[in-house]
C-alpha cells in the first residue's frame, strides 16, 4: 500500500509540476484512469500485472509531454491596427499625458509595477495590465515615429 501512495503523489506531483492536471484531455483522463487501475492491481498484490498499465501510462505522458507543438505568438499589431482607445486607455492607467515621450513610458511603468508589483501585494492581474499598457505605448510610440517622415 505504502507503494502505491508513493507512485500515486508522484503521478500526481509530476501532473501538477508539467500543468497537464489543468489542461487535461479526455485521452488524457483515460491514461490517468489506466494508470489508478494499475496502481490499484499494484496494491492488491498483483504487482507485475499492475505495472503494466503503469508503465504504459507513464510513456503516454512522456510522449505526450515530448511532443507538444510550440504555440505560435499572435502577431504585434501596426499601428493601424492599434485603435486610439486603447491607446488613451493605456495612457490613463499610467496616468501619462498626450505627449509622452519614451522615457516617460518607462519612467510610469517602473513607478507603478514597483507598487503592484505581486511580491509587494499586488495582483498578478493588475501587473499584467500595467505591463501590457507599456507595451502598448511603446509600440505605438515607435510606430509613429517610423511613419513620421524626416
Amino acid at each position: 500500500m505504502g507503494l502505491f501512495a508513493i507512485l500515486v503523489i508522484a503521478l500526481a506531483g509530476w501532473l501538477l509540476w508539467t500543468g497537464r492536471l489543468q489542461r487535461m484531455t479526455a485521452r488524457d483522463g483515460m491514461a490517468l484512469g489506466i494508470a489508478i487501475v494499475g496502481a490499484v492491481m499494484a496494491a492488491k498484490g498483483k504487482p507485475l500485472l499492475g505495472a503494466i498499465p503503469l508503465i504504459a501510462s507513464t510513456a503516454f505522458f512522456f510522449w505526450r509531454s515530448t511532443s507538444r507543438t510550440p504555440q505560435r505568438k499572435p502577431a504585434k499589431k501596426s499601428l493601424s491596427a492599434i485603435e486610439p482607445g486603447d491607446v488613451a486607455q493605456a495612457r490613463a492607467l499610467l496616468g501619462l499625458p498626450v505627449d509622452s515621450d519614451e522615457q516617460m513610458i518607462r519612467n510610469a511603468h517602473r513607478r507603478l509595477i514597483a507598487s503592484v508589483h505581486p511580491d509587494r501585494g499586488g495582483t498578478e492581474a493588475l501587473a499584467a495590465q500595467i505591463n501590457a499598457a507599456r507595451d502598448l505605448l511603446l509600440r505605438y510610440q515607435a510606430d509613429r515615429n517610423r511613419s513620421r517622415p524626416d
